[in-house]
């Protein structure tokens, strides 16, 4: 295997070791996206008849939120996020243990009582990579719907890339000519590169926020954003973290979790050739993306209003990741930015994250604090013509 990964090899040991294995990654012809805004909590009861929900169930995580359109954006009046570890074992076994399926459905059924209260009517429910990989992924579906009532739709990439790009539309920059969208789940990666440079700056946000029908839809009368290609990596912080599970060296196991993440990026055509360093944008959204940025910030409690939209070097990314590397596993888990749920995912992440860092021409990440659910809200409501077309 080629060892063209920059300074990550200095991570590396002598005896350092992995025999990984291969996992080509999805690249469909087409490419999608979708977006969202998210405003402070409605102060008055909602009627239920404008209420809109969104599930995410993924590798790892349930979450769920409950909006009602306002203008342009949204208010949250309600929301849950739990660790499941849905996909705990999968990497091995190739299915949804049962452990995992039942603490997926106890959290399947307190989102259920909140649909409930609320009485929500439009919503949608989706699964991701656990579900699409796991052989017995439709019986759990089933198994949900026979259990909460719910019925949970399984995605696909292409779905969850256009998701995760609208939801981030608010935050690119009117200088922004090339764009690349990065959301690290749980069990897969997707990535998508986007020309935007042909479009009028001030029209750009909007331009990524039409992607909503699809990375390949007519824009009409307006100039339209160019997806010039996208890939899902399975490779997220849960399964990556369990290809290198047997590398004990908590460093050693960084860096080559780092080098196969890039190894795996190898057929995404924008990374072939060089690209133009002005008019560059990655905005990343993730768990992982939201985590180094609280931890850059220094902050106790976790503030959202501080951390979307931060702009973080490629030296203040590396200096956290360091820090990381230099608490260990017991410091990490007693950080309480990093918290005992996620240490055990936060390497896998910061490796992927480096990764990107490294291979294009930026020294500089948009932090985005939203993802699917944003992106599933704001496919509903503007299918719904609910919201305003007012500028951003």
């Amino acid at each position: 295997m080629s060892l063209a990964w920059g300074g990550v090899r200095a991570y590396l040991g002598d005896n350092s070791k992995s025999e990984g294995v291969t996992m080509a990654p999805m690249r469909p012809h087409g490419a999608g996206a979708f977006p969202k805004a998210v405003v402070t909590p409605a102060p008055n009861a909602p009627d239920p008849a404008q209420l809109y929900a969104a599930l995410d169930l993924g590798t790892n995580s349930c979450r769920m939120l409950i909006a009602q359109p306002k203008g342009s954006q949204f208010h949250v009046i309600d929301s849950f996020s739990k660790s499941v570890q849905l996909g705990q074992g999968l990497e091995s076994s190739g299915k949804l243990s049962r452990a995992s399926m039942n603490r997926t459905i106890q959290a399947m059924r307190i989102c259920r009582q909140k649909l409930e209260r609320h009485g929500v009517k439009r919503m949608r429910l989706v699964a991701t990579e656990a579900c699409r990989r796991a052989r017995n992924g439709a019986n759990f579906i089933a198994q949900v719907r026979r259990e909460t009532g719910l019925q949970l739709e399984i995605i696909k990439p292409e779905e969850e890339a256009r998701l995760a790009v609208i939801s981030c539309a608010p935050l690119v920059s009117t200088k922004t000519e090339q764009l690349l969208v990065v959301d690290i789940g749980g069990g897969s990666t997707e990535l998508v590169w986007i020309d935007i440079s042909h479009v009028p700056a001030r029209e750009r946000p909007r331009a990524i926020m039409r992607l909503h029908a699809g990375f390949v839809a007519d824009p009409g009368p307006f100039a339209a954003a160019k997806v010039v290609d996208w890939i899902s990596v399975p490779l997220g912080v849960a399964t990556l973290r369990d290809q290198f599970a047997d590398v004990d060296d908590d460093a050693a196991r960084f860096a080559l979790m780092s080098w196969f993440f890039e190894e795996n990026l190898s057929d995404f055509a924008p990374s072939a050739a060089e690209q133009a360093r002005d008019g560059f944008q990655i905005i990343g959204t993730s768990g992982t993306v939201t985590t180094v940025a609280a931890s850059h910030l220094g902050l106790k409690r976790y503030d959202r209003t501080k951390v979307d939209g931060l702009r973080m070097t490629s030296d203040q990314i590396d200096a956290v990741i360091r820090g990381y590397l230099k608490l260990g596993p017991d410091g990490r888990r007693d950080d309480p930015r990093i918290g005992r749920d996620r240490q055990a995912l936060i390497m896998s992440g910061a490796a992927i994250l480096q990764a990107l860092m490294r291979l294009w021409p930026t020294d500089r990440l948009s932090v985005a604090d939203r993802g699917l659910r944003e992106g599933l809200l704001y496919a509903q409501m503007s299918a719904d013509g609910v919201l305003e077309d007012a500028p951003y």
